[in-house]
């Protein structure tokens, strides 16, 4: 018993990513009792982390990248390295927000084809129709959140591909004229990340909405 109630805490604490191993962890937990349901709000809520995680790395890469273009020339390859290290935490925050997404988007299709099939279950036609309408609820829910996940996430690839722009063109030149030609974009850039951040800001909450409904 007591090795089964260790094997459950890990696999409920561990990520997984890959589509198959997360079918197989998620069979698994439901066979300790964890309904799928569990497992989508236990996703929701850490894609709303990941997101919160991403949100700080790309504001600390901005501030890396301010950073660079104020510095003078003497000291640039060590702002230049700030600012490369920056990029990719950034970088692979998102990569890890874009898998927490996808995990969320394949236990939720699971869910809802589970519930879509259950409902032929019942001999109560009206119990059937009132679980059918929590289940076109529930769905019109899941919707808005997954509009506003992707939002979040298709706007982190511009941004990132601004940074790493940007890191390159100090890489390939390490001098006052590289600062000089980049050091105007700075506004373009912080509005990128500015709208980077509010499309995650909105994301969260709509998870944070979607979790309290849920468990409501």
């Amino acid at each position: 018993m007591r090795k089964s109630i260790w094997m459950l805490g890990a696999l409920a604490l561990t990520p997984v990513f890959v589509t198959g191993c997360s079918t197989v962890a998620y069979t698994v937990q439901e066979k300790f009792g964890i309904e799928k349901r569990d497992i989508l709000v236990d996703r929701v809520e850490n894609v709303a982390k990941s997101q919160a995680e991403a949100k700080d790395e790309f504001e600390d890469a901005l501030e890396a990248f301010r950073a660079v273009v104020a510095v003078d020339g003497g000291a640039l390859e060590a702002m230049y390295d700030d600012l490369k290290r920056a990029y990719e935490r950034a970088d692979n925050q998102a990569g890890e927000t874009r898998a927490r997404v996808a995990s969320v988007k394949q236990v939720s299709r699971d869910l809802f084809r589970e519930w879509e099939a259950e409902l032929g279950e019942y001999s109560d036609a009206g119990l059937r129709r009132a679980s059918e309408r929590q289940l076109r609820d529930t769905q019109q829910r899941y919707e808005v959140l997954a509009g506003t996940m992707d939002a979040a996430t298709a706007s982190m690839d511009p941004v990132l591909s601004v940074f790493k722009d940007r890191v390159l063109y100090l890489k390939h030149n390490l001098n006052a004229r590289s600062i000089a030609a980049i050091s105007g974009e700075t506004a373009q850039l912080e509005t990128d990340v500015a709208r980077l951040i509010t499309e995650m800001e909105q994301s969260i909450s709509a998870a944070d909405a979607f979790i309290s409904e849920m468990r409501g």
